[in-house]
């Protein structure tokens, strides 16, 4: 808590104006110009002594809830309560600069009668991150304007916007993977589930998934293969290199679409943020595990200086789970990015690649910029085309829904 009590400019002009009549008085000999000063004086004294109230104020702040959707417009009030009278105060709450207000102020202009509450209110529209309020700031000023009185009040509050989601389809199966028990569908005998294929009988397989018409038909014994329900222990790796902080916030709000699907197939997850220093959170599941994600996330940021493919080795050698299933989000603009894919590959591990294109949020200004954005947009395809070999590479046009995108790659 900080309080101030200082002369505002027109108190200063006015103590000049003081100082100018006792100089002349002097200079002149006429003291009687003094008394001029009197009224002057007596204002001053006035405000000092009737007019400076201890700014005995209750302040607090409301959000409506501590995880918004980024682009989502929400209400921030503070309920101003006074336990004095005070004439004219200034209300300013410390607004962090990643929200932006949309409706109203963050500042306000009241008077209190002693015990008056109030409360205001202001709208401001949501980014994706962490934004903290450190405190609002009280003023007063006196009714003539000769002084201010400044208090600030510590009041932390913290709001954090979570990157937007979308309902998107698990681009990928369990074929191939670590086997546990859930709800995603995986090609291997089981029972009382959906047909798969047509098999010969092998010993130890129960009879009742005989095919007495394949037997009759072939003359040999004939078993029905189904698809079990199962789930596999999915990996999402974000790379944080350097592409524009729009193309960025597209990669995270994949990410975060994906591991709700995770979440809502019951599927455990490990998410791995490719920062300069990278964040690893352990394969677990639940919402909670979910939400500790989602803060990462959150706060994400695009980092020049990234390493991703020494990340990636080191973790896959010490806490990956053998035969994952791999989410990579990364744009595959830099070399670190495209190696992290080939070590992924050599370590035998089934890759799903979700990569914006950062190449269509530029909106070319005239033809031959449309040109170049053509040639390296075909590059960019040649690129891709190269590193399918290493997993399912989805190029996504982020003017789509992801859903689209993956929809025209991966038929599930």
């Amino acid at each position: 808590m900080e309080r101030e009590f200082y002369p505002t400019g027109k108190a200063v002009h006015l103590l000049i104006a003081l100082w100018g009549v006792v100089v002349l008085a002097f200079f002149f000999l006429r003291w009687d110009m003094a008394y001029l000063s009197l009224p002057m004086l007596w204002l001053l004294f006035i405000a000092v002594a009737f007019f400076k109230p201890a700014l005995d104020v209750e302040v607090e702040r409301i959000l409506p809830h501590d995880r918004i959707l980024e682009g989502e417009i929400v209400e921030i009030r503070l309920r101003i309560k006074a336990n004095e009278r005070i004439p004219s105060l200034k209300i300013e709450d410390n607004l962090p600069e990643g929200l932006e207000v949309v409706e109203g102020r963050s500042s306000f202009v009241a008077s209190f009668s002693r015990g008056e509450e109030r409360v205001f209110s202001y709208r401001v529209k949501v980014r994706r991150g962490i934004h903290e309020f450190g405190f609002v700031k009280l003023r007063y000023r006196d009714p003539f304007g000769f002084f201010e009185q400044e208090k600030t009040v510590e009041l932390y509050s913290e709001l954090i916007g979570v990157p937007r989601i979308e309902e998107v389809q698990t681009p990928y199966s369990t074929k191939g993977t670590k086997i546990t028990v859930g709800p995603l569908p995986s090609p291997r005998v089981g029972e009382g589930v959906e047909f798969h294929a047509i098999r010969e009988y092998q010993p130890g397989d129960p009879l009742r998934i005989i095919n007495w018409k394949a037997t009759a038909r072939t003359g040999r014994i004939m078993a029905n293969e189904y698809e079990s329900e199962r789930k596999v222990d999915v990996i999402l790796i974000v790379d944080a290199a350097y592409a524009g902080k729009e193309v960025f916030d597209h990669l995270v709000r994949a990410a975060a679409s994906l591991m709700l699907d995770s979440l809502n197939n019951g599927t455990s997850f490990g998410l791995l943020l490719a920062e300069e220093v990278p964040l690893w959170v352990r394969i677990d599941y639940g919402k909670r595990h979910f939400f500790k994600c989602i803060d990462l996330l959150s706060t994400a940021r695009p980092d020049k200086n990234n390493m991703i493919a020494y990340q990636v080795e080191h973790l896959v050698r010490s806490r990956f789970p053998a035969r994952a299933q791999i989410l990579y989000f990364s744009p595959l603009i830099t070399p670190e990015s495209k190696d992290a894919l080939r070590i992924l590959y050599s370590y035998g591990y089934n890759v799903v690649v979700i990569s914006p294109n950062p190449y269509s949020v530029i909106e070319p200004k005239n033809r031959e910029e449309a040109l170049a954005l053509k040639l390296l947009t075909l590059q960019r395809k040649a690129h891709l085309k190269k590193l399918s070999a290493y997993g399912v590479v989805v190029d996504w046009d982020v003017n789509k829904p992801l859903k689209t995108a993956i929809a025209e790659v991966i038929k599930l």
